[in-house]
């Protein structure tokens, strides 16, 4: 069982064509597979007026804590928050809401394209990502590349250049996902036929 491996392939400051990348690189994919293709997002909520946006925006979101030293002071869980909480289940109150930030909202699985845009629009100064999977990438044999559906994947992160969504940035980068193979060569000549597809070239070293 091998893990995928992410290679930056674009970066702007303009989520609507980091979107339309991501999309581009997204339909490099095989088409007898693309009904299977799927798409999740997630993003970071630091004030309660955002997570109030997002709870009213996204009703199917569901909303968790990432903060690992709550967990330890309470693994009870009363909050419900450790495992996540569905948005109409969540209080509304800012009292509650502000002795929890940050908040992460997530809505996984969804199906391509019904989500997208819309998460886009509604990211603002926040660090989000839109990951699509179930993806398939083809064949290439004259290239020594090989079909491969198990990593295949696409990730759009949104005011970050980490897959770890740990650090700010000012601009959003487009990663393209492949199976990693012990660095042998193999993970970026695949990395850069993607990207060349859609006139792109890797432009950084990849993560996991």
């Amino acid at each position: 069982m091998s893990n995928p491996i992410g290679y930056p392939v674009f970066r702007t400051t303009d989520p609507v064509q980091a979107l339309r990348v991501a999309r581009q690189l997204v339909a490099v994919g095989d088409e007898r597979y693309a009904q299977a293709a799927q798409v999740s997002v997630d993003i970071e909520l630091r004030t309660v007026p955002d997570v109030l946006r997002i709870r009213e925006a996204l009703p199917d979101a569901w909303f968790r804590k990432e903060d690992v030293e709550d967990w330890t002071r309470d693994p009870s869980d009363p909050t419900g928050l450790h495992a996540g909480v569905h948005a109409p289940g969540l209080s509304s109150d800012p009292g509650f809401l502000s002795s929890h930030l940050p908040l992460w909202a997530s809505m996984l699985d969804q199906p391509l394209g019904s989500i997208e845009e819309e998460f886009a629009a509604l990211v603002g100064p926040s660090i989000g990502e839109i990951y699509w999977s179930s993806l398939v990438w083809p064949d290439v044999p004259d290239r020594e590349i090989y079909r491969e559906a198990n990593n295949a994947r696409v990730s759009l992160l949104l005011n970050s250049r980490s897959l770890e969504l740990d650090e700010r940035s000012g601009d959003h980068t487009v990663l393209v996902h492949v199976r990693r193979a012990h660095r042998d060569g193999s993970e970026l000549r695949h990395a850069s036929w993607l990207a060349e597809q859609i006139g792109l070239s890797v432009i950084g070293p990849p993560q996991e």
